[in-house]
């Protein structure tokens, strides 16, 4: 009986279905055959290259958005607005309070931390819109 089932090229239990596997193709008037391929290969209209109208050059190496967002942050920050004082007042305030006592670090409820949250933050917004506006050629705006 052993050997009967060592020799046999069917599964019992399947009838005469075999071990190998069978590719089939089902098609009805609502469903086209396609070719299963690798998505990225298919052919586009650029020739099968993405294309993409994202500029490579977003992060310009041009010193003037540097320089003119970091004036364009300083300046409005530095008016005194927050009790007779100004953001970068307070921050730089903070700073020196905090080195006072260097070894050890800030307390997780000091100002120290929401001076340089807000600040920073400031900083990082004027620079990003700086980036989005500025063209990178002072000719455009001078």
């Amino acid at each position: 009986m052993a050997a009967n089932m060592a020799t046999a090229s069917t599964v019992i239990g399947l009838s005469s279905s075999s071990l190998s596997p069978k590719r089939t193709c089902l098609s009805s008037g609502f469903v086209k055959p396609i070719a299963v391929g690798n998505p990225l290969r298919q052919a586009r209209v650029s020739g099968g290259r993405f294309t993409c109208n994202f500029q490579r050059d977003w992060l310009r190496r041009d010193l003037n958005v540097i320089g003119f967002g970091l004036i364009g942050w300083l300046a409005p920050s530095s008016i005194p607005a927050i009790d007779g004082k100004s953001l970068t007042g307070l921050f730089f305030e903070s700073i020196g309070t905090e080195l006072a006592h260097f070894p050890s670090p800030p307390a997780l409820t000091s100002q120290f931390w929401l001076w340089l949250v807000t600040w920073h933050l400031g900083l990082f917004i004027t620079l990003t819109f700086g980036q989005i506006g500025f063209k990178g050629r002072t000719e455009d705006y001078f």
